[in-house]
């Protein structure tokens, strides 16, 4: 579970990278040429959602613990 974790933020970072360039190359001009880096924002949103579905899931399943950090 911690690789599939690990997997996905890094994922949800390179494809944020992506949609950074994506903006920098067709945003001359104020109108963009492709629709990539919409594409890229939208893969990240799901991406996002997926890895707190599997969190969650994995929390449920008892594949991931709680800390035992006090609350007070």
């Amino acid at each position: 579970m911690n690789y599939l974790i690990g997997i996905a933020l890094v994922s949800i970072i390179a494809v944020l990278a992506y949609a950074g360039v994506s903006m920098i190359r067709d945003g001359r001009d104020g109108k963009p040429r492709t629709n990539a880096m919409m594409r890229a924002l939208a893969l990240r949103v799901g991406l996002s959602v997926l890895l707190f579905l599997c969190l969650i899931g994995g929390y449920l399943m008892g594949w991931i613990q709680p800390t035992g950090i006090p609350l007070r």
